[in-house]
């Protein structure tokens, strides 16, 4: 049987609890902050992070000393307490985002959770007057992801997303000798072939039982279909994209980088074999093609830059080229044992201090961050196209694509594919 919640009600302890009941956020322009309300050059950013799952805790323990972590959110609110236990924190604890995007003694919000879950909170949180850096996959579908830039640039925002290969000096250098033509005319780019998801949109999963005490299932579901609650499952396209849109994030995004495309996307799309990891070939309006053909195995976080002077991978915080003397020629840039060091973290699998950093030096400056929500939105966007392309797309027939309007030019069916309807209370306010 379905569970009645009200989405508002969060359990509210901590330190500095606030009252449990708060109004749905109004629009702020961010205008109407005086500068002297924001963080001074000398001053600690005061941070909300929601969610505080694997991911979250690695970024929080990442977090750099110009920030201060005030409060934490999480639809489990016991694995939020749990989470402030192990690390001896004093921060506040919510069983929901709304608490966090409410308190104006917050400066900017940290976004984890799943892409299902993430568009809802980041809008209210920039609308607040907050910045935002926001977890990888961005989005579940394409609509949703313009509407965010949308919200962005109105409330002025500092928005971050988390590919935090845009913050690595040997990734950056290896971009722009591809961009600058050291390589000639680029004739192909080969990417991994990343897995998609295969099923309906709803898959039936199983061990459905109870919402456990502390669980806000409504508010975890978020914009998604209502269906028994499986805390640990992830069920069909409603939810996620496979790893298309897992790695295919930090990958594509490397390649709409190393391309200088950060401001468009592909205008052809054509699937050469079936099946839910079926290649499929990307063409730009140059003419340049992007081919999902290497095994995982390849470079998962780059791609394989074949050009008239010779071959280029770029994978993460690393490369190497065919001849040897372009890596050579790249290496007199930059140093490759200090960048190594620099991003090595054994204990957290991977690095993204300097990603943050970046993001809260642009909250003081307001200069737009590494990974813009733009440039956020187009990489994912490019890996949600793919997708669909293996959904409705039949082998060697072209799906065209406008890059201005984000629509397919001839396939309703694709269309369909670039908007979700959400649940009863988690539509995306208008612009």
């Amino acid at each position: 049987m379905k569970t009645s919640f009200n989405r508002r009600q969060f359990v509210v302890r901590g330190t500095a609890a606030l009252a449990s009941t708060f109004a749905l956020p109004m629009y702020i322009p961010r205008t109407v902050f005086a500068q002297g309300d924001r963080p001074g050059a000398n001053e600690r950013i005061v941070v909300g992070a929601i969610g505080c799952g694997f991911r979250a805790r690695l970024l929080l323990d990442q977090l750099p000393a110009t920030a201060q972590l005030a409060a934490v959110a999480d639809c489990n609110i016991d694995q939020a307490f749990a989470f402030r236990k192990e690390r001896h924190g004093t921060w506040d604890i919510y069983g929901g985002h709304y608490p966090i995007v409410d308190r104006q003694d917050i400066d900017a919000v940290l976004m984890t959770g799943q892409e299902f879950q993430r568009a809802f909170p980041c809008i209210q949180a920039v609308q607040s007057g907050k910045d935002v850096y926001a977890e990888k996959p961005l989005t579940l579908y394409i609509q949703e992801g313009r509407t965010m830039v949308e919200h962005v640039r109105k409330c002025q925002a500092v928005f971050q997303v988390g590919t935090q290969q845009r913050s690595m000096e040997l990734n950056r250098v290896a971009g722009e000798f591809v961009r600058s033509g050291w390589l000639g005319k680029i004739t192909k780019v080969l990417a991994v072939n990343y897995p998609g998801i295969d099923g309906t949109p709803e898959i039936e999963v199983e061990g459905a039982g109870s919402i456990p005490p502390g669980f806000n299932w409504d508010l975890h579901l978020n914009q998604s279909v209502w269906r028994p609650c499986v805390p640990n499952a992830i069920a069909g396209r409603n939810y996620f994209g496979g790893e298309m849109t897992n790695w295919g994030a930090h990958g594509v995004d490397q390649i709409q980088w190393a391309l200088g495309k950060d401001d468009t996307l592909p205008t052809e799309f054509k699937l050469v074999s079936p099946g839910k990891d079926g290649q499929v070939v990307a063409t730009y309006a140059d003419g340049t093609q992007v081919s999902f053909e290497l095994p995982m195995t390849g470079p998962m976080g780059g791609a394989v830059f074949i050009g008239e002077k010779g071959k280029l991978e770029i994978n993460r915080n690393k490369f190497t080229s065919n001849p040897p003397d372009i890596r050579e020629e790249l290496l007199k840039k930059v140093n490759e044992s200090e960048e190594d060091v620099k991003w090595s973290d054994q204990t957290a699998l991977w690095q993204a201090r300097w990603h943050l950093q970046n993001w809260l030096d642009c909250i003081q400056s307001r200069e737009r961050p590494n990974a813009d929500i733009e440039i956020g939105h187009r990489s994912i966007a490019f890996c949600h196209l793919a997708n669909i392309t293996r959904y409705v797309g039949r082998v060697d027939e072209p799906l065209r694509f406008d890059p201005k309007s984000e629509r397919f030019i001839d396939s309703a069916e694709a269309n369909a594919w670039n908007d979700r309807p959400r649940r009863a209370g988690y539509e995306l306010p208008p612009v």
